[in-house]
C-alpha cells in the first residue's frame, strides 16, 4: 500500500468524499456551437473549429467547486429551520443570492417561516477558477450593474490566447456570455502556438529550460541563470537536473536583446502551427536587424538635415513636381507601396509571420541593402535635382519603414522618429 504525500509539504494527503456544486453545460454549448457554425465567431485558426465541436458536442456537467483558500466564495447558502434537522445534502434547502440579505428573503418566501425561525450558512467552497475568469469580460464591467463601462466594453471585438485554453477558457466565457449577457463577449479568437524551448521540449523548472522575457531582455550570465533556479522550491535531483539543462541550452548564458528584438522575433514565430519553438539565437538575430534599422535611420537623417521640409504631397500618391525621381528613387517607393500592401493584407488576416517577413525584407534588402547604397553617390556627387528627389524619397521610406515597424518594435520607432517625422 503506498500513502499519498504531498511533494512540497510532504503532509499525508487522505482523499475525501465531499459534495460539489455543479452546472449543467448542455444548452450553453450548443448555443456555442452555433455561433461558431453560423459564423458569428470566428476561430483564427480555422483549424481548431474541430477542436472545439470535439469539446462542446459531449460537454459534461462542469463541478465548480474548489476546496481552496483563495477564490470567489460561491454565492449558496445552507437554509437551517429552528423546526428541522439539517441536511447537507438536501438540495432543497439550500438557496443562492448576492448576498446574505436576499438569501434570507429567498428562504423566508421559500420555506413560509418567519426570519427569526432561519439561520443561514454560506457554502465555504470556492468558485472554480475557470469559472471565475468565465465571467472575466462583463464581471470587470461592473456586472451585473448596466454600467457605462459595460455598455461601453461589451461585447468587444478579439480576443488573444493560447490554444491549449481553448475549451477551459474560452469557451467558457462565451457560454456565460450568451447564458448572462445573451451576447457573444468577443466575435473573433485568435490562438497562437505554445511557446516550447529550441528543441520543442515543453518548458519545465525542473528541466531548466524556462527562459523568462525579462532575461532575454536584459540578458544573464549562466551563473546568474543558476541562482535564480536555486531560489525555487525545486528538490535536490530536480535541481541538478535543471543546472544541467541550464548548462546544455546556455553555455554562455543569454545575450541581452532588448524589447524589440523579442517582440519581432515572436511575431516572425506566429505561424498556424500548434508550437513555437523559441531560439534564443534567432532572437539575437532580431537584435542585430534592429540595429540595422537603427544605423540606417542614422544615416538618413544625416543627409536629410537639421533645416529639412517634408514634402507638402504624399511621394506614395502622388509626384512632386519641382522634382525629378531617378529610376532608383521610383523602384524603392514601389518596394515602400508593396510593403505597405503585404503588411495591412498580412494584419487583416492575423498572418503575423508574413507581415514581419513584408517588414525585415523593406528595411534589410531593399532599403540598406540597395537604396541607402544607391544614393550614396547622390548625396555625395549628385545635382541638386537628384539631391532633392534622393532626400524627399528617403525621408517617405523612412516614414513608411517607421510606421510598418511601430507595432513590434515600439521603443526603437520613438526612438528614432521622435522629433523627426511628426
Amino acid at each position: 500500500m503506498v500513502v499519498p504525500t504531498c511533494s512540497r509539504s510532504k503532509d499525508i494527503v487522505e482523499p475525501l468524499l465531499k459534495p460539489q456544486w455543479w452546472v449543467n453545460c448542455k444548452d450553453m454549448a450548443a448555443r456555442s456551437i452555433k455561433k461558431v457554425q453560423d459564423g458569428e465567431l470566428k476561430l483564427i485558426p480555422s483549424q481548431f473549429d474541430k477542436t472545439w465541436y470535439t469539446w462542446l458536442d459531449d460537454c459534461r456537467d462542469w463541478c465548480i467547486s474548489r476546496q481552496l483558500w483563495w477564490g470567489h466564495q460561491i454565492p449558496a447558502y445552507k437554509v437551517n429551520l429552528s423546526n428541522k434537522e439539517s441536511n447537507d445534502l438536501d438540495n432543497s434547502m439550500w438557496v443562492s443570492a448576492h448576498s446574505e440579505e436576499e438569501a434570507m428573503k429567498k428562504a423566508v418566501e421559500k420555506f413560509k417561516v418567519s426570519a427569526s425561525e432561519i439561520s443561514l450558512v454560506r457554502d465555504g467552497d470556492v468558485l472554480d477558477t475557470w469559472f471565475s475568469s468565465g465571467l472575466y469580460p462583463f464581471s470587470t464591467m461592473s456586472w451585473p450593474d448596466n454600467t457605462v463601462d459595460l455598455k461601453t466594453f461589451y461585447p468587444n471585438n478579439v480576443l488573444e490566447t493560447g490554444h491549449d485554453i481553448l475549451f477551459f477558457w474560452v469557451a467558457r466565457m462565451v457560454m456565460m456570455g450568451l447564458e448572462l449577457m445573451d451576447e457573444l463577449p468577443f466575435t473573433e479568437v485568435y490562438l497562437h502556438p505554445i511557446i516550447r524551448d529550441a528543441h520543442g521540449i515543453k518548458m519545465s523548472k525542473s528541466l531548466g529550460n524556462v527562459v523568462d522575457p525579462l532575461h532575454i531582455v536584459s540578458g544573464i550570465s549562466l551563473e546568474e541563470l543558476h541562482k535564480a533556479v536555486d531560489n525555487g522550491y525545486l528538490g535536490e535531483k530536480e535541481l541538478i537536473r535543471a543546472r544541467a539543462g541550464q548548462k546544455q541550452l546556455y553555455p554562455n548564458g543569454i545575450p541581452e536583446c532588448g524589447t524589440d528584438a523579442l517582440r519581432f522575433a515572436l511575431c516572425s514565430y506566429l505561424t498556424l502551427a500548434r508550437d513555437l519553438n523559441l531560439d534564443v539565437l534567432r532572437i539575437e538575430g532580431y537584435r542585430k536587424f534592429c540595429n540595422k534599422m537603427w544605423n540606417a535611420t542614422k544615416f538618413a537623417l544625416m543627409q536629410l538635415g537639421d533645416n529639412y521640409t517634408a514634402p507638402k504631397s504624399d511621394l506614395m500618391t502622388c509626384k512632386l513636381e519641382t522634382t525629378q525621381f531617378s529610376t532608383i528613387d521610383k523602384w524603392i517607393l514601389h518596394r515602400a507601396a508593396v510593403a505597405i500592401s503585404d503588411t495591412n493584407t498580412s494584419f487583416k488576416e492575423y498572418q503575423f509571420q508574413q507581415c514581419t517577413t513584408a517588414i525585415y525584407n523593406f528595411w534589410l534588402y531593399d532599403l540598406c541593402d540597395v537604396y541607402l547604397e544607391a544614393t550614396k553617390r547622390v548625396f555625395y556627387k549628385g545635382t541638386e535635382k537628384e539631391q532633392e528627389a534622393a532626400t524627399h524619397t528617403l525621408y517617405t521610406c523612412l516614414d513608411v519603414g517607421l510606421r510598418l515597424i511601430h507595432p513590434s518594435c515600439l521603443s526603437y520607432q520613438r526612438s528614432c522618429g521622435r522629433g523627426y517625422l511628426d
